[in-house]
């Protein structure tokens, strides 16, 4: 009888709270489907890699993918440095932008799991391990550093240009538009960093393989640009939408003025 009553609890909880728990739920799966499909794209069977251009549409595809199936569940952020940015422009709460990002690292790493588990051994110790994210020989630190900032930067502004009020009737397609942002995004960088922009995805595979070195780039880098941007946008571009209000007295001037025939 008591496993009954709480088992009643579960289905009579507040409905903010299953929409809380729904859009963790939506976040750990939709980052998952994004680093599965993402990192399996980066692998091949045989000793031809992937072409570059086949990298970067697979990883534009898969952000296409995540957000048609969790778009409308928890907002598909899919990147801690996304969820930052919404904290800023004011978005989601405090609570829950902790919460999609336990929701985010969780997925990542379950998702990058799942490759070690169905993938053949030569297909995971390519380079470093697959689908872990490295700057190139040629590029310093530093440079490093400001190639995830900006173009981060540049994937922010994509964000809050969405968020903005005044696109709000403007949602349709969203997921192509974001997948092929990423993708060009990823196609410029991706040969000097890997244009990872996006804590989680790159965290999961360098855990995974245990090749930690440079991860905090592709960790401050982000996160800082997204801060910094999502601010900058919300002071300087941000506008509310104010719809017309038409007192008694203007509607009845406005019929007076209109020509009975």
């Amino acid at each position: 009888m008591a496993r009954d009553i709480r088992c009643c609890k579960v289905f009579t909880m507040k409905g903010s709270t299953l929409d809380k728990i729904s859009a963790f739920l939506g976040e750990l799966l939709g980052t998952g489907i994004l680093v599965f499909l993402g990192c399996l794209g980066c692998a091949s069977p045989t000793t031809t890699p992937n072409s570059h251009l086949q990298i970067v549409l697979n990883f534009g595809f898969a952000v296409l993918i995540a957000i048609q199936c969790f778009g409308c569940v928890s907002g598909a952020h899919l990147n801690p440095a996304v969820t930052v940015a919404a904290y800023i422009y004011e978005m989601v709460s405090l609570r829950m932008a902790l919460a999609y990002f336990v929701a985010q690292m969780l997925g990542a790493f379950i998702g990058y799991g799942l490759l070690m588990i169905l993938l053949p051994h030569e297909s995971l110790t390519v380079g470093a391990g697959l689908c872990v994210t490295l700057p190139h020989t040629a590029v310093t630190t530093g440079q490093a550093f400001g190639i995830e900032f900006v173009i981060t930067s540049i994937l922010v502004i994509v964000c809050c240009g969405v968020w903005d009020p005044r696109n709000s009737k403007f949602h349709d397609s969203v997921g192509i538009r974001f997948g092929l942002a990423i993708a060009c995004l990823a196609c410029a960088a991706g040969p000097f960093t890997g244009a990872s922009m996006n804590p989680a995805r790159s965290f999961a595979p360098a855990l995974w393989n245990m090749h930690l070195e440079d991860n905090w780039i592709y960790w401050l880098a982000p996160l800082s640009a997204a801060g910094i941007t999502a601010y900058a946008y919300k002071v300087v571009f941000r506008r509310e939408v104010v719809e017309a209000e038409i007192t008694s007295n203007e509607k009845l001037r406005h019929l007076e003025d209109v020509q009975l025939s």
